[in-house]
């Protein structure tokens, strides 16, 4: 038996995933463990998780992995520092005294948190190698082309070659500065939200605008190339050497300063939004149809953390050459902790791989289940009033009933989700039907912007009736935003088009409105029997009642926070919120069954945050 710990640390989502005998066993971002967003410590919390799941212990590991090269990275720093000096002094400054206490002393530093049990090897392949074997090995495919794009790893920001059999060849790749992941992170921090987390947040602002400043961000900030690669002007941007993303350039050339945090978010904003969106998606295209024009291959393989743009992806499957396409679901660095064990056991080992279907990445669903008696004891130990179901099928009745009558469900059921996206192991569920499910959960449950679309869980076998999708097509990990079917959308009036910004989400755009964006798109997961147990048998029996084979599904948590792990941020998540209905496993809990001051304590708690 051969035991690969894979690790990534440090920078952003630190994460642990390990590979036994070629076999994903477990995998999770230490996030979900510290309840501490993108929490970027030591993965030590994960790390135990792993061990445990695989009944191993830390001196029984055979390989441990790193998901970049540390002495690497701390090179182009130093450079990019030096080409700037003396502009940059106070970034240097933050940055050294990390970097000379922990990160430049990465083998020390592993083994100290490995208790000094692991005495092997340490791996340290480079951060976009770790990126597209996290892409190309859990894959569907035997082989196929892999594109990687992120913000950047040691010095690659993109980069793309070949999958085949047991191995990944990167032949090309585009180098810091000039990088898509922080061009759009750059605009992301330009309309007032966070870097590496409000991305998803300015994807979503895009179809309230129009794409007015794409040809002044064409014409001035990117220099873009036929084959999709391209150069930054960086004199617009700060990020090389400060401690913003943007400069006063690029504020003179939109016309504005940046929006502040919580700051009124207007039309020119969206523009704005929609605007980059527009041109991230360009040259995603363009990058496609080169890689497959070079390649010839029929399938592709993608990660880093742009592949998280479902729109991109939408547009690629639809729009470019390839017949299929497959994204790794923690596609951001948490997956560079999953792709550099892969990479160890078959590249590195040279093991046989077998590609199957429909992949190996198990639905993603790689962390902790909670076990029924450490449910009932928690619940208990709250003076929680709860049903227990003898049986799933009881379980998946009740709740498509409660469902069918619109109340909003935190759905716990089986291993928790590897990745950002929510995919029926953690999720906030409620009826696609209902005209006011979208307004109610972003400010009453997840406490977040109004603006904010939900995505769609539809059986998949029926996902064709309702998006414009192949029949039977696969989009198990929310990867891929696809137009609503015209014949499930609703016709607008003169006076409704005429709607600008926030007004347009007044309109019942479909038969599932929901879950219909505002430009008749939606982020599309597919719901099959082989995946996804009793998430499939809770929707297929919603389906019977109400007709609808199209449910919400949100992440089970509030803003700021992350995705819920045990019974006990569950509860927590369900009583400091207007949530009806929680249901772990076989338990099924009613809000207004709750014991007072349980909700009096968990709602302020909730406002304390």
């Amino acid at each position: 038996m051969t035991s690969i710990l894979g690790i990534s640390a440090y920078y952003h989502d630190s994460a642990a995933a390990l590979v036994v005998d070629g076999k994903i066993v477990a995998a999770a971002q230490e996030e979900r463990f510290t309840r501490k967003k993108h929490d970027h410590r030591f993965p030590i919390h994960a790390i135990e998780y792993c061990l445990k799941e695989a009944g191993l212990r830390k001196e029984q590991l055979d390989y441990v992995g790193f998901y970049d090269k540390p002495l690497l990275k701390f090179e182009r720093l130093l450079e990019t520092y030096l080409a700037y000096a003396p502009s940059g002094f106070q970034s240097f400054l933050r940055a050294m005294p990390v970097w000379l206490r922990q990160k430049l002393h990465l083998p020390r530093e592993m083994r100290k948190a490995l208790d000094g049990a692991y005495t092997k090897r340490f791996v340290f392949p480079e951060h976009h190698e770790s990126h597209a074997a996290s892409a190309f090995f859990p894959s569907p495919f035997q082989e196929a082309a892999v594109v990687t794009l992120d913000g950047v790893g040691e010095w690659a920001t993109a980069s793309w070659g070949v999958g085949r059999g047991n191995r990944v060849e990167l032949s090309h790749e585009l180098r810091f500065p000039h990088s898509l992941g922080l061009l759009y992170s750059a605009f992301t921090y330009y309309c007032g939200f966070k870097v590496n987390s409000g991305e998803y947040k300015l994807m979503g602002l895009a179809p309230y605008g129009e794409p007015r400043f794409f040809d002044t961000i064409m014409d001035n900030m990117v220099d873009l190339k036929e084959d999709g690669s391209f150069r930054l002007d960086m004199s617009y941007f700060n990020y090389c050497q400060g401690l913003t993303m943007t400069s006063e350039r690029f504020h003179e050339l939109l016309g504005r300063p940046p929006r502040t945090a919580e700051g009124k978010l207007d039309q020119e904003h969206m523009d704005v939004a929609a605007s980059i969106q527009k041109v991230t998606e360009e040259i995603v295209l363009k990058i496609c149809a080169h890689i497959h024009a070079e390649t010839g291959m029929k399938q592709l393989c993608m990660a880093g953390g742009v592949a998280l743009n479902c729109v991109a992806n939408g547009r690629v499957l639809r729009e470019g050459p390839f017949d299929d396409i497959w994204i790794q679901p923690a596609a951001g660095d948490a997956g560079g902790a999953l792709g550099t064990a892969l990479l160890i056991w078959y590249q590195l080992l040279d093991n046989e791989r077998k590609a199957e279907k429909p992949d190996l990445q198990h639905a993603s669903l790689l962390g902790p289940q909670a076990q029924d008696d450490d449910i009932k004891q928690y619940l208990d130990s709250r003076n929680a009033v709860y049903t227990r179901y003898d049986s799933g099928e009881e379980v998946v009745e009740r709740v498509a009933s409660l469902l069918a009558e619109e109340n909003v469900v935190g759905w716990m059921q089986g291993r928790m989700e590897f990745g950002p996206r929510a995919l029926g192991g953690r999720s906030i569920i409620g009826d696609a039907r209902s005209e006011d499910m979208q307004t109610t959960m972003n400010l009453k449950i997840k406490f977040r912007e109004s603006f904010r679309p939900f995505a769609p869980a539809i059986l998949r076998e029926r996902v064709d009736e309702y998006f414009e999708m192949r029949p039977n097509e696969d989009s198990p990990y929310m990867l891929l935003v696809a137009p609503v079917q015209e014949d499930k959308r609703h016709d607008m009036s003169e006076e409704q088009k005429k709607l600008f910004g926030i007004e347009k989400l007044k309109i019942k755009r479909s038969v599932v409105p929901a879950i219909t964006h505002v430009d008749y798109s939606a982020r599309v997961q597919t719901v099959d029997e082989v995946r996804n147990g009793r998430y499939y048998e809770l929707i297929k029996r919603f389906e019977e009642k109400t007709g609808s084979p199209v449910i919400i599904n949100t992440s089970f948590n509030v803003r700021g926070e992350p995705i819920v792990c045990t019974p006990n941020d569950a509860y927590r998540c369900f009583m400091g919120t207007h949530m009806d209905v929680l249901v772990i496993e076989n338990y099924v809990l009613l809000k207004p069954d709750q014991p007072k001051e349980n909700a009096e304590n968990y709602l302020e708690e909730f406002a304390l945050d």
